[in-house]
C-alpha cells in the first residue's frame, strides 16, 4: 500500500490524512496466479485494479494469436484507472507473475473526487502520466531502432522501480521472460535475444535470471535517447 501512495504522489504531495484516504480506496484484495487474466477486455466494470505485488501487463491479442504488450505494471501501479471513466477496457490486464491486486470500487473514487480535491487532482495526474508513458512506447515501437528501444525500456523500468524503492544499486528484479520483452517491443524472440546479448557485450546492461543490472547508466541513456521528463518523477533525482 505504501507503493500505491508513493505512485499517486509522484507529481505532488498528500497530507498524512490524505494518504490514509488513498489507502482506504482499496476495499479488498485478490490473488491472481501467473498467466491469468486480471481484467478482461470489453467487459463493463465498476472497479479499478492496483498491483500490490508482482508484475502485470496490458495486452492485446490479434486474430493471428500475436500478442502486443502495451504497458507493464509494477507494485503501486493502477492497471486501469482510466476505466473509472470509460468503464470498459479495449485491452485485457494479464498477470505476468503471481500478483496481489487491490480492488478499488469506482464508488470509492466517486467519494474522493467529491470530498478530496487534492487526491482527485493526483489521480487525474496519474492518468495523464500513464498516457505520457503510453505515448513514449508508441515512439519506441514506431521509430527507435531495436537496440535503443530495449535500452529505453530498461531505463524506464529502472526509474519507475527506483521511485517505489524496488532497486538495489543499479540492479532490479524484472520477473518477465524474453518473450514478454519481445511482445512489449514488437520484435521476434530471436531479435530480442540478440539485442540483449549486444547490450551485455557492450557492457551497457545485463538481463539474466529475471533481473537487470545496469553497467553504464550514462551510455545506456545515450543509446536509448532517454529523457525521463515524460515520467514526471519528482521523487527521483
Amino acid at each position: 500500500m505504501d507503493h500505491l501512495v508513493t505512485r499517486v504522489t509522484w507529481s505532488g504531495t498528500l497530507s498524512e490524512r490524505e494518504q490514509a484516504q488513498v489507502r482506504r480506496l482499496v476495499t479488498h484484495r485478490r490473488l491472481f496466479a501467473a498467466n491469468s487474466e486480471i481484467v478482461p477486455a470489453g467487459v463493463r466494470i465498476d472497479f479499478s485494479s492496483v498491483i500490490l505485488s508482482g508484475v502485470s501487463c496490458r495486452q492485446k491479442i490479434l486474430n493471428s494469436g500475436v500478442r502486443q504488450i502495451t504497458a507493464l505494471q509494477i507494485s503501486g501501479d493502477f492497471c486501469d484507472l482510466h476505466s473509472y471513466m470509460v468503464k470498459t477496457m479495449e485491452e485485457s490486464v494479464f498477470a505476468i507473475t503471481d500478483c496481489e491486486v487491490g480492488i478499488v470500487p469506482h464508488k470509492e473514487i466517486d467519494r474522493v473526487v467529491e470530498q478530496e480535491p487534492n487526491i482527485a487532482r493526483q489521480l487525474w495526474l496519474y492518468t495523464l502520466i500513464d498516457a505520457s508513458i503510453y505515448r513514449e512506447w508508441i515512439v519506441s515501437l514506431g521509430r527507435r531502432p531495436v537496440l535503443s528501444r530495449l535500452a529505453h525500456l530498461i531505463c524506464e523500468m529502472y526509474l519507475r522501480l527506483k521511485a517505489v524503492g524496488l532497486v538495489n544499486g543499479m540492479s532490479y528484479s524484472l520477473p518477465v521472460t524474453q518473450q514478454d520483452i519481445s511482445d512489449a517491443m514488437g520484435t521476434s524472440l530471436v531479435h530480442t535475444n540478440r539485442t540483449l546479448a549486444r547490450l551485455r557485450q557492450e557492457r551497457l546492461a545485463t538481463f539474466a535470471n529475471r533481473a537487470v543490472t545496469i553497467h553504464n547508466w550514462a551510455e545506456l541513456q545515450r543509446v536509448a535517447e532517454f529523457d525521463p521528463t515524460y515520467l514526471h518523477l519528482h521523487l527521483v533525482e
